[in-house]
């Protein structure tokens, strides 16, 4: 049987959208009955039937009008759910792509359309004498269309070109006969059905999806659910994915709990700043120590509760993370801030070290308040797929698991200030202290993220982790080509999910905006601080010639108890000034390498 390449349209309701990275997710095919010229036509969507090849190679388009000239962006995935096909729509921010998304926004486009081939088709026997119903079994999706009219498919993407045919294998059901048609010679070939032998093999199926899927529930310690999962028909690969998850939900989470000391607001407002660093600084003076007495109670508590040793005092992080809170109610200086003096000495060190680190603006993952090793676990490989004989069971596939592990590892910074300056209490000198140290260890976690060597007490950064992807480019600035190949890298990998963004330098943001992506126009490659419709940020921490793309998220920063506070009054004794140290125990680490890829032209 020859069909031509076919198309469907759908209403486009029950989108979500999201505006920041211009990708919609939408609704584009069902099961629903269309008549066709041969009969009535319907697309399983059972599993293995719609077929998502070209959109997983990232070669689908998203189309106007099934037209090929008006490209207005990329599909991006796809999914079945429910016995309807999903997908995840991104377009471009040419023109066209903002005006459609804008019409597709306010429903003035309000429907989707699909054109897609079909490969194999179970002929259903006649009933009545209505129209033959064709079941598409094996059908591929070949472009998704945003459509002003989806009732004419004859406008769409050359419905009238013979060369669009294909010969489609039909199945011909309750006969007694099947009739294949092979595409390189057309010959019709005959070949019995043995119902009995179409009976056993079903049965064979269901025994042996019965008995992998108690087999998982025998291993995991899942019993109950292995018998839902069964009871439920679903599949073995359902059901394997449904245990794996309930096995990941059961990890216990990182504790953080056991570094916070436990204080009340009135409590965590207590707290001064000024008041333990003057202590530090005078350890012989009995009024400074009386007045920071609070404090070092504080800094026992939590060294009592992280079984740490501070070198001076501890700031746990019920104080730091109280008086962040504190610091958002106090607003802009112009505001009245200016006005507060006291209530800032506490301002939350780690809040503001976050807001100053780079990667963890593009979506690193923090965790906070960690206590001894952290070990995370990850799956490393999937089970396996076997073809099985007749009346036969496939093998166990087990899933391996490895662990990312954490370890803390100190980074510190220190500041001289003069005496006199730590003893005036007009001034939010605290404050002030805990920005320029910020400033310093923000810079550095920054740096070691991306370039630790791992070595010298230093944690490893992505340079040399083992395992991240890598492009070597031809010059020191990419081509357009170039740096798209750092996205198909982490792509080829399965890892394009998550917080995707560029990193570069100032140098590397320069060239790029002088990159342009097609020969005579001026569309470039570094547009709206974005790469390709990506986050793109740029900071001075990236290593020249260096340019980054990954899933952010999966950069790990880890941080152990407070923040250990250390003053030194003999280092500047000659000069009438005191050092005051910031320590801060911490580590970095990545769920998966592939996740990221840098690109260098010296690699």
């Amino acid at each position: 049987m020859k069909l031509k390449k076919q198309f469907r349209a759908i209403l486009a309701s029950d989108m979500k959208v999201d505006e920041n990275s211009r990708t919609v997710e939408i609704s584009f095919s069902s099961e629903a009955p269309v008549d066709r010229y041969f009969g009535t036509e319907i697309l399983s969507h059972d599993a293995g039937s719609p077929d998502f090849s070209r959109i997983d190679a990232g070669a689908c388009p998203l189309l106007f009008n099934h037209d090929p000239d008006q490209l207005i962006g990329t599909v991006e995935s796809a999914w079945v759910q429910d016995k309807k096909g999903y997908a995840k729509i991104r377009f471009s921010e040419s023109e066209d792509g903002d005006e459609r998304l804008k019409q597709l926004q306010e429903g003035v486009l309000k429907n989707v359309s699909f054109g897609y081939m079909i490969k194999e088709i179970d002929q259903m026997p006649e009933q009545n004498g209505k129209p033959i119903t064709f079941i598409a079994k094996d059908w591929e999706v070949f472009e998704i269309s945003c459509v002003s009219v989806p009732a004419d498919y004859s406008i769409g993407y050359g419905r009238d070109d013979e060369k669009l045919e294909t010969e489609v294998k039909v199945n011909k059901i309750g006969e007694e006969k099947r009739e294949t048609i092979r595409m390189s010679d057309k010959e019709k070939e005959i070949q019995p059905v043995d119902v009995k032998v179409v009976r056993g093999e079903a049965i064979a199926e269901e025994r042996a999806r019965i008995s992998a899927i108690s087999a998982l529930g025998d291993k995991y310690k899942m019993k109950d659910l292995a018998r839902q999962l069964i009871e439920g028909e679903k599949s073995v690969l359902e059901a394997r994915e449904a245990i794996m998850e309930k096995v990941m939900s059961e990890q216990k989470p990182i504790e953080e709990r056991s570094a916070i000391v436990g204080l009340s607001d009135k409590e965590i407002k207590e707290f001064d700043f000024r008041r333990a660093l003057n202590a530090l600084a005078n350890p012989n003076d009995k009024k400074a120590q009386d007045a920071a007495a609070y404090e070092r109670e504080v800094s026992e508590a939590a060294c009592k509760k992280t079984g740490q040793t501070s070198r001076g005092i501890l700031v746990p992080i019920d104080v730091l993370r109280g008086t962040s809170k504190r610091d958002l109610t106090v607003g802009s200086s112009t505001a009245g801030g200016n006005l507060v003096a006291t209530n800032l000495l506490a301002g939350s060190f780690i809040e503001l070290l976050r807001n100053k680190s780079v990667v963890q603006s593009l979506g690193a993952t923090v965790l906070n308040g960690l206590v001894g090793q952290v070990a995370i676990p990850r799956m490393t490989s999937g089970a396996t797929a076997y073809w099985v004989a007749e009346s036969g069971a496939p093998t166990e596939g087990a899933e391996a698991f490895d662990q990312v592990t954490m370890s803390p590892k100190t980074v510190g910074a220190f500041v001289d200030y003069s005496r006199k300056l730590l003893l005036q209490s007009s001034i939010d000198v605290g404050n002030m202290i805990k920005g320029d140290l910020a400033q310093v260890l923000a810079l550095e976690i920054d740096r070691a993220s991306l370039y630790g060597s791992g070595s010298s007490n230093e944690p490893t950064g992505l340079k040399n982790i083992s395992g991240i992807n890598t492009v070597d480019f031809a010059a020191n600035t990419p081509t357009w080509l170039e740096m798209i190949q750092l996205e198909t890298e982490v792509a080829a990998d399965n890892a394009d999910i998550g917080s995707l963004a560029y990193l570069v330098n100032a140098t590397g943001r320069g060239a790029l905006k002088g990159v342009a992506k097609a020969t005579n126009q001026a569309i470039f490659a570094w547009e709206n601080d974005s790469v390709n419709g990506y986050k793109a940020v740029a900071s001075n921490q990236v290593a020249s010639n260096d340019y980054w793309f990954g899933n952010w998220k999966d950069l790990l920063l880890g941080f152990w108890s407070g923040l250990d506070l250390t003053v030194d009054p003999y280092a500047g004794a000659t000069s009438g000034t005191v050092r005051i140290i910031a320590l801060q125990d911490m580590d970095i680490a990545v769920r998966h390498p592939v996740s990221f890829c840098r690109g260098n032209n010296t690699l």
